[in-house]
């Protein structure tokens, strides 16, 4: 009993390093795939598709040597099935299964295709088995036919784009700066702004009370100081004191 679980921890050890290999290989895979589909060649494509093959091959020969016999004696069965998430099951297969439920047992512990895609594939497989060389190499032809004449499609469309974004004049001016700069100058400076002559009169202007004719507060400018050439008593006062307090000034 004891050589018999120790030869399935064997097992199942290489198994899972030959899985993480597969893994790691089909994710760098992956990756140039997505990040590299502009410069990638079709050698490296092969060379990377040959290490996913070399790393299946190597797992299918652990699976049928003598090594790998106890396991088709042995059966798997689930422990518990719940339809609420498992944290511990979703932390141990990364993220994949985060629950473990009566519909999704069987699909997960399932060791042989579902009974409808088995179907299909031995129909395919028949057809294939079928048909013979001369229409195999016919169907062959018309399927280059269509992919080149789908191929000088794509090309036609490529090169009339970019013709036409060669040839496409840049983005139209909306916006003039001797404009911008004139409004800046008239908004923070007053250039180009004319003063009205005398005081605004007319339906719709609105007149405050102190700058209305006759009242106290006329001889104030609108802005609150007092007019041009005009002292307050105050202010001179104020300077006659301050040369008596100092006279050296």
């Amino acid at each position: 009993m004891q050589r018999e679980e120790k030869q399935l921890d064997m097992l199942l050890e290489a198994v899972l390093n030959r899985l993480n290999d597969l893994k790691h290989s089909i994710g760098v895979m992956i990756h140039r795939l997505e990040t590299e589909y502009e410069t990638i060649n079709w050698p490296t494509f092969l060379d990377n598709f040959a290490l996913i093959s070399s790393h299946l091959t190597g797992l299918m020969k652990i699976l049928s040597t003598e090594i790998g016999t106890p396991l088709r004696n042995l059966t798997v069965l689930p422990l518990m099935l719940t339809p609420e998430r498992d944290e511990a099951l979703l932390q141990l297969t990364e993220g994949r299964v985060p629950i473990f439920s009566h519909d999704l047992a069987p699909d997960y512990l399932r060791t042989k295709p579902d009974p409808g895609a088995e179907s299909r594939q031995a129909a395919h497989e028949a057809k294939a088995n079928n048909l013979t060389v001369e229409a195999s190499m016919k169907q062959v032809a018309q399927y280059n036919k269509v992919i080149s004449h789908v191929w000088d499609i794509i090309s036609k469309a490529k090169e009339d784009w970019e013709n036409e974004s060669s040839t496409r004049p840049g983005i139209q001016q909306t916006s003039s700066m001797a404009d911008t700069q004139a409004l800046v100058a008239a908004v923070g400076l007053g250039n180009g702004l004319t003063a009205p002559v005398g005081p605004p009169t007319g339906a719709g202007v609105m007149i405050p009370p102190a700058i209305r004719q006759g009242s106290p507060m006329s001889a104030v400018s609108p802005s609150g100081s007092a007019p041009m050439g005009k002292m307050p008593s105050g202010i001179k006062t104020n300077i006659k004191s301050a040369n008596q307090v100092h006279p050296y000034r």
